[in-house]
């Protein structure tokens, strides 16, 4: 079953990206188009071909939400200081969690001088070398406005910028009219035109929802622990259960994405170490609902259904609809059980990981007021110990991945001097 559309997949990462940054994320976009119009006009390259290249060049800066953070506000000035440090950590973070690792060293390399980039082996430099010139035609176009001059990077022709590259670009602008197409937003309707080309495969499509899982991590690493964990707690439940495959499939993509909207919560409130005030409370729970607007015309809405009612309680005394236990499917019920769960047996920030024994005892005293299934609770007790045993295993190898990550950007680092 297609639970999303190749397209899809694109304009969700895109959607969910903006969620952490809204400038970053349209500066990559502009680039993306840029970089297509002039792999579309050196005719190089087959459609389908250019929106994979589409989509890479749509996050090149992907290691910036990580390694920048809130440092992004000036962007002449963020593109003027040393960049490598997001360009590596982007590299990694695509060789490891996309499903396109072969395209990853355009990320590294795309900041590179392109005296320097000649010297490397590497089949794609061209697009590494095609972004800087558009990541420099954006940026300072866009802070230096009517004072902008298409031709004031001559003097890096041929040493820090392509001079075939720069020669493509003046072509397809006085071409096409590529800065008012942006200026218009009409260059939006045919970046999404050109995700219509993106062919992925069901595997390709999961692997790229995990990536965007690990997303997550931006904000914080502990929320990518608590995810899995809510993932394992659900797949562990519904087998326990004997659901339908067709049922525990939606789950697992339902958990996968539940708290997707969280990207857009402040991390001073994530990772408060006291209790939150009323109004952070109130934003706090808005992560459901932005989570839902980013979702809703990207996945199939079974999935959807399932993710954004993991706060729901079968008492109608969750949120954000209250809906009532009759109004709610079996996936839905387990999913806020995972959820709860979570809560309870991860660390937060204002107190440790609770023992077996609390967390069963403030289990039973949900059933007790009705706020959570029994059946979903009693299940997911009587095999506490081996669920948790696998919840302990994925996160170690989560924080496998993200320890080799780390590593080998440290490695590349020293050698970049960074």
């Amino acid at each position: 079953m297609e639970y999303i559309k190749s397209k899809d997949i694109y304009l969700l990462a895109r959607d969910i990206l903006k969620l952490v940054h809204p400038r970053l994320m349209d500066h990559g976009s502009k680039v993306a188009y840029m970089v297509y119009m002039m792999l579309r006009e050196r005719g190089r390259f087959e459609e389908f071909e250019l929106a994979d290249i589409v989509m890479l060049c749509t996050m090149h800066d992907i290691g910036a939400y990580r390694t920048e953070k809130g440092q992004i506000s000036d962007m002449l000035r963020y593109e003027s200081r040393d960049s490598m440090a997001h360009s590596i950590y982007g590299y990694l973070f695509f060789k490891y969690l996309s499903p396109v690792p072969d395209l990853a060293k355009v990320i590294m390399y795309h900041h590179m001088d392109y005296e320097q980039l000649q010297k490397v082996d590497y089949e794609y430099k061209q697009i590494a070398a095609y972004i800087n010139i558009a990541e420099k035609m954006d940026i300072y176009s866009t802070s230096m406005g009517n004072q902008f001059d298409l031709y004031m990077f001559e003097p890096m022709s041929g040493t820090k910028l392509s001079s075939d590259g720069l020669e493509l670009f003046y072509q397809v602008e006085s071409k096409y009219g590529i800065f008012e197409k942006i200026k218009s937003g009409e260059y939006k309707r045919e970046l999404d035109d050109i995700a219509g080309y993106m062919i992925f495969s069901n595997e390709d499509k999961k692997k790229f929802l995990e990536m965007l899982m690990y997303c997550l991590g931006f904000r914080s690493q502990s929320m990518v622990v608590d995810n899995i964990t809510t993932v394992c707690v659900c797949e562990d439940i519904a087998r326990e259960m004997n659901l339908p495959d067709a049922e525990r499939e939606l789950l697992y993509y339902g958990a996968l994405i539940h708290d997707i909207g969280m990207l857009a919560i402040p991390q001073e409130i994530i990772e408060a170490p006291r209790k939150l005030e009323a109004e952070e409370v109130r934003q706090l729970r808005t992560h459901v609902e932005i989570g839902e607007q980013v979702l809703r015309d990207r996945m199939k809405s079974d999935v959807v259904n399932i993710a954004m009612a993991h706060h729901e309680r079968c008492d109608g005394s969750g949120y954000p609809h209250r809906l009532k236990d009759m109004q709610m499917n079996t996936p839905q019920r387990i999913l806020q059980v995972a959820d709860v769960v979570t809560a309870l047996v991860n660390p937060r920030s204002y107190r440790p990981d609770l023992p077996k024994e609390k967390v069963i005892a403030i289990l039973s005293d949900e059933i007790a007021k009705h706020k959570l299934k029994k059946q979903i609770v009693i299940t997911f007790i009587s095999s506490y110990d081996r669920i948790m045993k696998r919840v302990r295993e994925e996160s170690a190898g989560i924080m496998k991945t993200y320890e080799t990550l780390n590593m080998q950007y440290e490695l590349i680092g020293k050698k970049y001097k960074i």
